[in-house]
């Protein structure tokens, strides 16, 4: 018998009652602040529409380790600090509670993270509603139990965090020599963004008439389909009659695409190679090259500059960061003949496999991590339910 086992036929013989969040614990909205007021020298980070930091404040609304769920934007999503935070508008709160453990809460709001998701209204702007989260159900076991549990799980994700830290010094070596090689290519011209190639934007068809998404079959690229630089397909997709009555433009494959709007632009600008025909929205930029730009080198090349350009073009002050699409336009990056630019994408992609080599397992390992992780974690917030 297991330490929980034990643990739950002493403390708990009859089962372990659930009540809903809002009936047990106080669900608070954050506090609004203005990016005026947010410095990168301040203590406190603040959270607003996304799980990264908006910035940071000299003031904090919660304690370290006080779950918190995004409200608009990255709706939804889950998160918890390990310092005193701020948590703006657009974050809900959970009050601490003497009667819950929160990093127990946080596990357990994490197993709920895809139902979260599933009640995100699509719009513009992602919401989900105070309401939603409140009437979800949770167990509450005695605190030693919580503890045990808390203790076992907490063990999966430090080492799913200490991997991912590994994969991500791997992709920075990468990153280095692939702008190494790109700066150091004979006969290449430092060449405008403007002059690589035909720029053209997106939009989203109206999300009320289900007309325009019901069985669509058409790729639409959103911010949210950046996480990976080769795309194989998207989240969304829309119908024909949208593409003819929304006003929507669909792209050639191979072209390349890159996020100006978005709360990812605080910390990255996502580049990806899209294989495929697609769509956009409004968030997006896509590039079909000119006949003398191969449309992998002018990926590899603007996925090796990213943090330069995000840095050399980021807008300041508005609610959500974005990109000064003008001076991306203007961003030179070094273009050789086709020749050499054959040459470089060869070198690159084989540099890229290498360094895949490298971390062999790195990613697998972190999603079997995962996958533990979630398996246990739902078997053990799986109580036998006080019986009525």
């Amino acid at each position: 018998m297991t330490k929980i086992e034990t643990l739950l036929k002493t403390l708990c013989p009859n089962g372990v009652e659930y009540k809903k969040i809002g009936d047990f614990l106080v669900l608070l909205r954050g506090k609004r602040v203005v990016r005026t007021q947010l410095s990168a020298n301040e203590k406190y980070p603040v959270y607003q529409n996304s799980l990264t930091p908006l910035g940071f404040y000299n003031l904090s609304n919660c304690v370290a380790g006080t779950p918190f769920i995004i409200a608009a934007g990255a709706a939804g999503e889950v998160g918890c600090c390990q310092t005193d935070f701020w948590a703006a508008d657009d974050c809900y709160y959970l009050k601490k509670d003497c009667r819950i453990n929160n990093r127990f809460l946080f596990h357990f709001l994490l197993s709920k993270r895809g139902y979260l998701l599933s009640k995100v209204r699509k719009a513009s702007v992602p919401r989900i509603s105070k309401n939603v989260i409140e009437n979800i159900k949770i167990p509450v076991p005695p605190l030693a139990v919580q503890s045990e549990i808390v203790h076992i799980l907490d063990n999966f994700t430090e080492l799913t965090a200490e991997l991912t830290a590994e994969l991500t010094a791997r992709k920075k070596q990468y990153e280095f020599y692939s702008q190494f090689i790109l700066k150091n290519t004979a006969n290449a011209i430092a060449t405008p963004l403007a002059e690589f190639g035909k720029w053209s934007g997106g939009k989203t068809p109206s999300m009320l008439n289900k007309d325009y998404w019901n069985d669509g079959d058409i790729p639409w690229i959103s911010s949210k389909d950046m996480k990976n630089s080769m795309l194989q397909n998207t989240q969304d997709h829309i119908t024909k009659k949208a593409l003819v009555k929304g006003g929507m433009m669909i792209f050639p494959k191979n072209s390349v695409t890159i996020v100006i709007r978005s709360g990812i632009l605080r910390h990255t600008l996502p580049v990806a190679f899209v294989p495929f025909e697609t769509t956009v929205n409004q968030d997006i930029k896509i590039l079909i090259t000119n006949k003398n730009v191969l449309p992998k080198y002018a990926f590899l090349a603007m996925k090796a500059f990213s943090d330069e350009i995000r840095s050399k073009t980021k807008k300041n002050g508005g609610t959500v960061d974005s990109l000064d699409f003008q001076k991306v336009l203007e961003f030179k990056i070094p273009l050789p003949p086709l020749s050499e630019q054959e040459r470089i994408v060869r070198i690159l992609d084989r540099f890229d496999t290498l360094c895949n080599d490298i971390s062999t397992g790195l990613p697998a390992e972190i999603a079997a991590r995962q996958r533990q992780y979630e398996y246990y974690r739902d078997e053990l917030l799986n109580f036998e339910k006080v019986a009525l």
